[in-house]
């Protein structure tokens, strides 16, 4: 038997941008999207921490260090600018896997500019750093 399962999360990311007139999708930094393992075209479940909308769309590539969590085509109604939204793609695995995983979760400051707290599947990091100085997840 396979379970449905959190495999990431982006917690308190600042909408910078709602497009309407575009083809669809959120655009999401593109280090951040590394940094938690997540790919272009993946989908994700989008919860909008301000009004409580929620939405199902896919992640595209922002430039990396930009800070950029763009709402774009319909979904650029589920929110606007300043709005904070919490992201979250999913992974399917065996039950027995699946009890013992800890999904990758980052939490967002400063406009998207800091990481302030960090967790994967290896243990938590409490330090903060600048978003441009993201690396590659493992």
């Amino acid at each position: 038997m396979t379970v449905e399962i959190l495999k990431s999360k982006i917690l308190r990311a600042e909408v910078t941008e709602a497009e309407a007139d575009y083809e669809g999708s959120l655009a999401i930094d593109g280090a951040l999207m590394k940094r938690i393992g997540l790919l272009p075209y993946e989908k994700i479940l989008v919860g909008n921490i301000t009004n409580g909308e929620r939405l199902e769309t896919y992640a595209i590539e922002a430039p990396e260090g930009s800070g950029t969590f763009a709402l774009n085509g319909a979904a650029a109604h589920r929110g606007k600018p300043g709005d904070l939204l919490v992201i979250m793609n999913f992974a399917h695995m065996p039950y027995e896997e699946a009890r013992s995983w800890k999904p990758r979760v980052i939490v967002m400051a400063d406009h998207n500019r800091t990481i302030i707290k960090e967790r994967s599947p290896e243990g938590e990091t409490g330090e903060p750093f600048r978003v441009a100085a993201c690396e590659t997840a493992s």
